[in-house]
């Protein structure tokens, strides 16, 4: 059983990303599953979350707008499509499963980073 999470790298402010979460082991859209953040001396921050079956969102207010995260079923994989990025962005970036989309994560993999920067 494994998440992955990978689409991260440098980009400039009001640049855009996708992140991808790949599952293996287990079927993704079974699972409510979050991408949450972690920055430098800062605490970790939810971002966003699909309920399981996809059937409802939602995302911190830091990135209500810019942010949407989506599935695709035929290849197990969630998606968080961020835009205009700021600075304050930067972080490493997670996905996880969360139960219910209530703020926990008892399970995610390696995270992929994000820097956002001139």
């Amino acid at each position: 059983v494994q998440l992955q999470a990978s689409g991260g790298g440098l980009v400039q402010p009001g640049g855009s990303l996708r992140l991808s979460c790949a599952a293996s082991g287990f079927t993704l859209d079974a699972y409510s599953i979050g991408w949450f953040r972690q920055a430098p001396g800062k605490e970790r921050e939810g971002v966003s979350c699909t309920s399981s079956g996809g059937g409802s969102t939602n995302y911190a207010d830091s990135v209500k707008g810019r942010f949407t995260i989506s599935r695709d079923v035929t290849k197990n994989t969630v998606y968080l499509q961020m835009n205009s990025l700021k600075p304050e962005d930067t972080g490493v970036y997670y996905c996880a499963t969360e139960p219910g989309c209530r703020g926990q994560f008892p399970y995610w993999g390696q995270g992929t980073l994000v820097t956002v920067s001139s």
